[in-house]
């Protein structure tokens, strides 16, 4: 039973979400995760570059084939710092709009709201601020 009500609450938020993407720039929390992919996709070339250069035979590898693997290891390494960074801006960026957003929509409310109407309201606000924080906190293994 305690389903139903979380999942209303995260299609509510999809609503929410897309309808406020009806424009072509990408949010905070676009940004985020699409350095999150950005990133496990460099992971990715990064280990298989690795596996690439273990996977080389003492008996038979030139020198240059080390370099190149060994420089690929590099190249990849770089990517994975580079989208590290954006990524750990992006969380932090999606976490502060969402913050604000919530501050926003609690000034914006009539001074005549009842805490349960303003709670209803707030909803999409809270919910964008615990998805941005815990996205936050899984990327810093809080």
């Amino acid at each position: 039973m305690k389903r139903l009500p979380v999942i209303g609450v995260l299609c509510v938020s999809a609503v929410f979400a897309l309808s406020a993407c009806s424009d072509d720039s990408s949010s905070p929390a676009e940004e985020a995760t699409q350095a999150a992919a950005d990133l496990c996709t460099d992971l990715n070339s990064l280990k298989a570059d690795n596996a690439k250069l273990k996977a080389l035979s003492p008996a038979n590898a030139t020198k240059d084939q080390i370099k190149d693997a060994v420089d690929a290891v590099q190249d990849d390494w770089e990517n994975v710092k580079e989208n590290t960074q954006k990524m750990k801006d992006a969380e932090r960026q999606a976490v502060q709009q969402a913050a604000e957003n919530l501050k926003k929509g609690y000034e914006n409310l009539p001074g005549d709201t009842t805490g349960k109407d303003a709670l209803t309201q707030l909803q999409p606000q809270i919910q964008q601020l615990e998805d941005a924080t815990a996205t936050a906190s899984a990327g810093l293994k809080c």
